[in-house]
């Protein structure tokens, strides 16, 4: 325990919470979206259950850490001439998880701007959404966040104890702040479009980095991995801009989107 309190554990438990908190910005979003598909009262019990399996899931990978680690080896070669590649459990998860976060984040987005009330009716005899099924979908992607997570912070140090604490104090600094955001993200439909932009952005990350992990090769050209940097500035950049036409259009009455069936409007009307 005397370990934690040195001035490099402390230094490394700051930059960790920071580097924890920056990575589940995306899961912040999804959480965010997914949950809007609730009625207001479900939307914060959602988000809560969401980050604490985030929090969950974290936490189990870290105290196996040795079972993480072998992720990251290749356990199959193969090589067609024109295509070579070097599967390993990361890369399949993160490439599946990216494929879900594009078919996720297209099919809300026809849903918001397309979906008719046809399609909504039609939608609401097969079963209105369920906070199960919203914590099922915002479980899946927590598998694959977590462990691109845990990997990261592998590198970043050795100490299982910071990276634990590192992980509690992250979740639940984001569990204090995934209210407001949620809700500013509902009020605000050019945020949810924005929302749901990143994460077609994330979903298409995930598969590239995905790729690059296997070290795929077609047709003697290597995928590369996408700088997170770029892709963190791109969403700040936009983000600010659209901050700064709320200011401009304060006084303006902004667009609906469609919602979910059985769910009140901003007027409190179903």
């Amino acid at each position: 325990m005397s370990d934690l309190f040195t001035a490099e554990s402390i230094i490394s438990l700051l930059t960790l919470t920071f580097l924890e908190i920056v990575l589940g910005i995306d899961n912040i979003i999804f959480i965010s979206i997914a949950a809007n598909k609730l009625s207001p009262a479900d939307q914060p019990k959602a988000r809560n259950i969401g980050l604490v399996l985030a929090m969950a899931f974290r936490l189990a990978l870290l105290m196996g850490i040795s079972f993480v680690i072998s992720l990251s080896k290749p356990f199959t070669h193969l090589d067609a001439g024109w295509f070579k590649a070097a599967f390993t459990g990361q890369s399949l998860i993160l490439f599946g998880g990216g494929l879900f976060l594009l078919y996720k984040a297209t099919s809300e987005i026809h849903h918001k701007l397309e979906g008719s009330d046809h399609e909504e009716t039609e939608g609401s005899t097969k079963g209105k959404t369920t906070i199960s099924s919203v914590v099922t979908q915002i479980a899946i992607t927590n598998i694959v966040f977590s462990i691109d997570s845990i990997l990261t912070a592998i590198g970043l140090t050795q100490n299982v104890t910071i990276m634990m604490i590192a992980v509690v104090l992250s979740i639940l600094i984001m569990m204090f702040f995934a209210g407001p955001v949620g809700r500013f993200v509902n009020e605000h439909p050019t945020i949810q479009m924005l929302g749901l932009a990143f994460l077609i952005m994330i979903g298409f990350m995930l598969v590239a980095e995905g790729a690059h992990l296997s070290e795929v090769v077609i047709f003697d050209q290597e995928v590369g991995a996408v700088p997170k940097g770029y892709l963190y500035f791109a969403i700040a950049f936009s983000l600010l801009v659209e901050f700064l036409n709320i200011r401009l259009r304060k006084q303006q009455k902004p667009v609906k989107l469609h919602k979910y069936e059985g769910h009140p409007n901003q007027d409190g009307m179903i």
